[in-house]
């Protein structure tokens, strides 16, 4: 991503904020559960108020959900909203993080078929090699120890129906050992 900087007012308060900044205040910061919006840092979704208040140290309080989002997306991260009926969001972000088009306007994708519940290899590509609690077919946290996953599930009073790590190459994934 290229450098964007914006100064923004934030409950009265003038704030620069750069997009590496950005990225790099969120590395290792595990994304709190989303209830309906999200924008995309680092490959991950997080609530846009989280980072607001990562970034600047603001209660949350001080400022609203769609105000955080339109400065996060003005930075250039990609914005959407989960939708009521599937728990997934309008607007899917490609793998390499760049938004796709919104599904209102993007031709129609043949339906997953979720016959087994669990992500698809799609929703786990961002996360190989890390720790992944899964409840459904959504991914709920993904951090590199199991831990941290089990400890984000006690915070956030989360049940997952499933934990596992992501293989990283393809080896492990078959459990062959390598030459």
């Amino acid at each position: 991503m290229a450098e964007t900087t914006r100064t923004v007012v934030i409950a009265g308060r003038r704030f620069a904020l750069r997009s590496t900044q950005v990225e790099r205040r969120l590395r290792g910061v595990l994304p709190e559960p989303l209830t309906d919006h999200f924008v995309v840092i680092n490959r991950r979704r997080y609530p846009p108020k989280q980072v607001i208040e990562v970034l600047t140290g603001l209660d949350r309080a001080e400022f609203t959900t769609h105000h955080a989002r339109r400065i996060l997306s003005g930075l250039g991260f990609p914005a959407g909203r989960r939708s009521s009926t599937t728990g997934r969001g309008d607007q899917r972000p490609a793998p390499d993080g760049r938004p796709s088009a919104p599904a209102s306007t993007s031709r129609p994708r043949s339906p997953r078929v979720a016959t087994t519940g669990r992500p698809s290899a799609e929703d786990l590509e961002p996360v190989v090699g890390q720790w992944v609690a899964t409840k459904g077919s959504e991914v709920l946290v993904a951090a590199p120890e199991p831990r941290a996953v089990v400890g984000w599930l006690a915070v956030h009073r989360r049940h997952a129906d499933s934990m596992f790590r992501v293989p990283g190459e393809p080896f492990q994934a078959g459990g062959a050992a390598p030459l």
